[in-house]
């Protein structure tokens, strides 16, 4: 690898860590805005998305600059691959955060729901996949990136609890449906945050190993527990 192409990759891990932390943050105050109902989070969510949108271009200008200049090969075509795909992945989680925060602000101002949901555990492990995905990326750890698969099934199934509690709640009283579907879109956003996770754990198994696990990633953890 020639110094300048060193440099450049070296300076564009920087700029995806930086979104990266970005995002964990305006996931962790829209989740915060939802959960505790801390609504002076909301604004900075939202106001927010523009430095977000605004990080995301500039990356992604920045790997084209890579590509057309240097070229590159092996596993550092690889890595700018991965950045590609990662950065727009981060920009959606922060679109989605967005949502929440706009969720947090219609709730916060209603009586809450009188239902058993467990936001905090399902927001929780959405924030560690999201954070470990990252650390995955970085460390170019394989291991990282399996832990990030597993927790995606959990999320699902605490989605699918929170459909069906929130169901009953609506069928029982339907004056609680506004609520109740707006607690639902929150939940959807987290569960959709969780997958977009996967997927950056998916591409850092394709940065470190060249293998593509996407649609098959059931069979690519079975095959790493043997």
């Amino acid at each position: 690898m020639s110094k300048h192409l060193q440099r450049d990759i070296e300076n564009l891990k920087k700029e995806i860590l930086s979104l990266g932390s970005m995002v964990v943050d305006v996931i962790d105050k829209a989740v915060l805005a939802l959960i505790d109902r801390q609504t002076e989070f909301i604004d900075y969510v939202v106001n927010n998305d523009d430095r977000i949108n605004e990080k995301e271009v500039a990356i992604e200008e920045e790997c084209l600059k890579i590509l057309a200049l240097h070229q590159p090969v092996a596993g550092d075509l690889r890595f700018i691959i991965v950045v590609l795909k990662m950065n727009d992945d981060l920009e959606r989680m922060g679109d989605l955060a967005v949502n929440i925060a706009k969720r947090a602000r219609y709730l916060s101002g209603k009586e809450k729901l009188n239902v058993s949901l467990d936001f905090a555990m399902m927001a929780g492990r959405v924030q560690t996949m999201v954070r470990v995905s990252l650390d995955s990326l970085i460390n170019k750890d394989t291991a990282m990136a399996r832990n990030v698969l597993k927790m995606d099934d959990e999320v699902d199934d605490l989605n699918r609890q929170m459909y069906e509690a929130l169901q009953k709640v609506m069928q029982d009283d339907p004056a609680t449906i506004k609520r109740a579907i707006h607690t639902l879109s929150s939940s959807r956003h987290l569960e959709r945050i969780a997958d977009l996770a996967t997927n950056i754990a998916e591409d850092v198994v394709f940065m470190v190993d060249g293998d593509l696990i996407r649609h098959r990633t059931e069979d690519y953890l079975d095959a790493s527990s043997d």
